[in-house]
């Protein structure tokens, strides 16, 4: 029996705070599976002639960031690679801080983050070697706080944070359920 060659497809989620009114993700398709060749380079922004994913909105640069799906040298493994093309806004990568021109390798899971966008990059790997596919999702909620990411803060070894919200002026303390 013939094995199907599976896809390596990289499955995008969106959130910002105001897609409900302002729309902006309107021009991007989340019903389906695209399909790109692997020599596509997977651009993102708000020139619709130059870019695949079209964002609605004057904030966004024309080209804001690329994907590229490359093969590592000397290995089987497929991976991409992520470019800030953006001018004017930085771009971060989980918490690698991405100016103009600058690029690295997509982590097979990690959050994109540029103005108030967040999208979570999730890569299913694959064999093939002519294409790659994406997928798009939208978030209802905030990425970040959905996904819980470890705070940059320092937590000393006493577990208590040296800085709290306002309205805190004191740590945690436990509660014995009976005394509620």
């Amino acid at each position: 029996a013939e094995t199907e060659e599976t896809v390596t497809c990289l499955h995008l989620t969106f959130y910002h705070p105001g897609q409900g009114e302002k729309m902006m993700f309107r021009c991007l398709d989340f019903c389906r599976r695209q399909q790109l060749r692997a020599d596509d380079t997977a651009k993102f922004g708000r020139d619709s002639s130059l870019c695949r994913y079209s964002l609605v909105d004057t904030r966004v640069s024309r080209i804001q960031f690329s994907l590229q799906f490359y093969r590592r040298l000397h290995s089987s493994e497929y991976a991409f690679e992520i470019k800030n093309l953006s001018k004017k806004t930085k771009l971060t990568v989980n918490q690698t801080e991405l100016g103009y021109l600058n690029k690295i390798d997509l982590p097979w899971k990690c959050i994109i983050c540029f103005g108030e966008y967040q999208i979570l990059a999730e890569i299913q790997e694959g064999e093939a070697v002519d294409y790659f596919e994406t997928h798009l999702h939208l978030a209802e909620a905030p990425i970040l706080q959905e996904r819980c990411l470890p705070s940059l803060q320092p937590v000393p070894e006493n577990g208590i944070s040296p800085s709290f919200p306002p309205g805190q002026g004191k740590s945690p303390t436990e509660i014995d359920e009976n005394e509620l």
